[in-house]
């Protein structure tokens, strides 16, 4: 109600998630729950306010060293499994969240909404690790 009124001729609101909404990540625990919520919120309210011409989207980044990051327990580990594993073979950084915030915040995405925009290298479409080391380590940890 509040943001309607704030943006009586439209406009784009740009939530931020992480890919522990969708899957379990180690030690991330309630925050994972929050961010689902929050990336069904954004899907909610693209439907709620899209006839007043305001969209809503989320940007779900990639691990990055953040004051946040800093509250996940082994979160170096983790930096360091998603540059090995994510197809781009790197860590994003903040100016890529910021590039697709606006892109999200501007007229070249006035028909995108209600959607979550992973900004993670790629990371999220993967399901076992890329690098061949990686997974010889990982197979050998299971025998």
């Amino acid at each position: 109600q509040r943001l309607e009124k704030m943006m009586h001729n439209g406009g784009s609101m740009v939530t931020l998630s992480y890919y522990g909404s969708e899957k379990v990540v180690p030690h991330y625990n309630v925050m994972g729950v929050a961010k689902a919520a929050l990336e069904a919120s954004t899907r909610y309210m693209a439907r709620d306010l899209g006839e007043k011409g305001i969209r809503v989207n989320t940007i779900s980044a990639g691990p990055m060293k953040t004051l946040a990051a800093s509250g996940v327990g082994d979160f170096r580990m983790l930096l360091k499994y998603n540059e090995k594993n994510a197809p781009i073979r790197r860590n994003i950084t903040l100016d890529d969240v910021a590039g697709a915030g606006l892109y999200l915040l501007s007229d070249l995405s006035s028909g995108v909404t209600g959607e979550t925009h992973h900004v993670d290298g790629g990371f999220s479409t993967t399901c076992m690790p890329t690098d061949d080391d990686a997974m010889r380590k990982l197979i050998d940890l299971l025998d």
